[in-house]
């Protein structure tokens, strides 16, 4: 079905301003560090610290450069431990995630936040008028302020970082700003980093010359060169080795490309839009990620919200993915399940459904018709896998999994191990092919060899 282009800028102001979302409490912190006393509205994410580009900074030694970020979902407000040296305290207990009521402290380092609130229109998101934006689908509130926010940031230059679980669609929405910027007529490229031997980094990004290295048999140039006057899009940022980092922030500050085994710069002009499934302030923390660099990236964060948390959506996107409306039984069926692997689940599950029925897609993703689904059954929903694969996970591999720990925790690990146990079946079976495992998986070359690397190699 071809997109739908966002409104002329005319329309979009108009309709905009008549689309406010209505006046609502605001939560508010208030604390006292060495530069005085300070109070902050907290936005949907709240990035605290005492790096100088942090949402919230605190002038305070013992307070990490990222130390925690405040966000909100469906069921409130929430403060994350964001791998911090001296930890987050709710009410003087250690937290990695809580959420938090009004007038409860929040101690980070030696500085102590009193959560507030206050009636303001400020701030209120505005809604896209459409439900579509670009290649993107979307009807709810979430996804119409995200629509609204690409329309105002892809006008720009600016750096943008996008974040969302694996499936979420951070490619769809790297394509939308593109083709909603000033260099839409310029080159789209992908560079995926999860996909490149570290070795060959520096070439993929910035070419090289003849006899550069022993496979150098051409003078080939790079992403940055190949997408002068358009968008270099950095997929999954978060696998950049670190020794590379370095060498992509020069590229980033300078807007000159050096090709390996060349003496000669080059000029590129070229926009960056990154995304990750990782969180990179905590690897920031943790010495894996430069803080100069993600602070370079995330001149704009976006994030992509998953599928559960607007299943008001799910309608739009199955008549969108099958071109029709769907039968009953099929639309039942999909909003009984829970998707955790988002929409590219959800793609997969219609795509087999319009193969070979709605009920024998049921069947093969392990439908029980009770509103959930776990992870092994989701896991079997990529596709149809012969008796001598389908056995259950290997319940040593549970055995590190904790159930004292968030529910976004334990989530993380219990799809992870899914995710091991399904590829090292689906490998086996086709003695390790990735290109015949790929097919059977019903996933791209590419994303099964950055799955292979992430959990086997």
């Amino acid at each position: 079905m071809p997109s739908i282009p966002p409104p002329p800028p005319q329309t979009l102001v108009h309709s905009l301003a008549s689309l406010q979302a209505p006046p609502r409490e605001r939560s508010i912190v208030t604390w006292r560090d060495s530069s005085g006393e300070h109070t902050a509205q907290l936005q949907d994410r709240t990035l605290v610290g005492s790096a100088a580009e942090s949402a919230i900074v605190i002038a305070d030694p013992t307070v990490s450069r990222l130390h925690a970020e405040f966000h909100f979902d469906e069921r409130g407000l929430w403060v994350r431990d964001l791998g911090s040296r001296n930890g987050t305290f709710v009410e003087n207990v250690m937290v990695r995630e809580a959420r938090l009521e009004t007038g409860s402290t929040i101690r980070m380092g030696g500085t102590t936040l009193k959560l507030g609130s206050e009636m303001t229109t400020d701030g209120a998101a505005p809604l896209w008028p459409a439900h579509r934006f670009g290649p993107l689908v979307g009807g709810s509130v979430a996804m119409r302020q995200l629509f609204a926010c690409l329309a105002k940031f892809a006008a720009t230059d600016l750096a943008v970082m996008i974040q969302g679980e694996t499936g979420t669609g951070k490619e769809l929405v790297a394509r939308a700003i593109h083709d909603a910027s000033p260099r839409k007529e310029g080159p789209f490229v992908i560079v995926d980093c999860a996909a490149i031997p570290d070795a060959l980094f520096e070439s993929e990004l910035f070419g090289h010359v003849k006899g550069a290295f022993t496979s150098a048999v051409a003078t080939r140039e790079g992403a940055f060169e190949a997408a002068d006057g358009g968008t270099v899009f950095l997929d999954e940022i978060g696998e950049l080795p670190i020794a590379m980092q370095p060498k992509l922030l020069r590229v980033l500050e300078s807007r000159m490309v050096r090709p390996v085994g060349s003496s000669e710069h080059r000029r590129v002009d070229v926009r960056i839009v990154a995304a990750t499934h990782r969180d990179l302030r905590t690897m920031v923390n943790a010495g894996a990620f430069r803080e100069d660099l993600y602070f370079r990236l995330a001149g704009v964060p976006i994030l992509v919200p998953p599928l559960r948390e607007r299943p008001e959506d799910i309608p739009l996107l199955v008549e969108h993915i099958l071109g029709r409306a769907p039968s009953a039984e099929l639309l039942a069926a999909t909003l009984d399940r829970p998707w955790l692997g988002n929409v590219r689940e959800l793609r997969n599950f219609i795509e087999r459904a319009r193969a070979v029925g709605a009920q024998q897609a049921l069947q093969m993703a392990g439908h029980h018709g009770t509103g959930t689904a776990s992870p092994s059954a989701t896991m079997r929903a990529a596709a149809p896998i012969s008796s001598n694969t389908t056995a259950a996970i290997n319940p040593a591999s549970l055995k590190a999994i904790s159930f004292q720990q968030s529910f976004r925790e334990f989530r993380d690990q219990w799809l992870e191990v899914g995710e091991r146990e399904y590829l090292s079946r689906v490998l086996a079976q086709h003695s390790r092919s990735i290109a015949a495992a790929a097919r059977q998986a019903g996933l791209d070359r590419t994303y099964m060899h950055r799955l292979v690397r992430k959990h086997l190699l």
